[in-house]
Parts: structure tokens; C-alpha cells; sequence
């Protein structure tokens, strides 16, 4: 008899996304993320959309009532001096990164 095989583990996903917000935050950066505003379930506002994607800036000084969870990103943002919603499932998160230098 082989050994059971081990039950599937989670995304690894949203840890990183967590893991790397924390960083560029800790190191006194700004952090931005990529989104694929064309996947299901993203909400933003159109006018920010260029080229099917949106550049978001997720420093706590921008948002308000941040939630990096296990399948989405939630936040309320100014966009042209009106607070909305913004929401994006963890899958369309193309990549976060410190807008002053690229790294993430």
C-alpha cells in the first residue's frame, strides 16, 4: 500500500500578494497592483481602465477599508474625488509592485 495522498493545498496566490503588499509597505513604498479589468467579477471604475488593465495604488494613505483576502481584493478609492468601490478577484491580480522603483 503507497502512502494516502495528501489533501490539495489552498492558492499560494493571496499569501504572496499579502506577503508582498507588507514589503514595499515596510520598506516605505508605494504599492500598486495590475489588474486584468476584463476578468470576471472586477469591479473599477471604466474611466481608469487603459488597455483592458487598471493600475491600482493600495497604500493605506489611498484606500479605505483594505481586504487582501483569500480570493479577492476589496477597497474603497477616490477616483476624480468620488469614493468608490473597488473589487478584484485574486485571480486577476497580475502583479504587485513598489510604483517608485518596479520591484515586486
Amino acid at each position: 500500500m503507497g502512502e494516502p495522498t495528501p489533501p490539495p493545498m489552498s492558492s499560494q496566490r493571496p499569501y504572496l500578494l499579502r506577503a508582498l503588499y507588507e514589503w514595499i509597505a515596510d520598506n516605505g513604498m508605494t504599492p500598486y497592483i495590475l489588474v486584468d479589468a476584463n476578468a470576471p467579477g472586477v469591479r473599477v471604475p471604466k474611466a481608469a481602465i487603459k488597455d483592458g488593465k487598471v493600475v491600482l495604488n493600495v497604500a493605506a494613505r489611498a484606500v479605505a477599508q483594505p481586504e487582501l483576502a483569500a480570493d479577492r481584493v476589496r477597497f474603497m478609492a477616490r477616483f476624480s474625488g468620488v469614493s468608490q468601490a473597488v473589487e478584484a478577484p485574486i485571480g486577476a491580480v497580475l502583479a504587485i509592485y513598489a510604483q517608485e522603483h518596479g520591484q515586486g
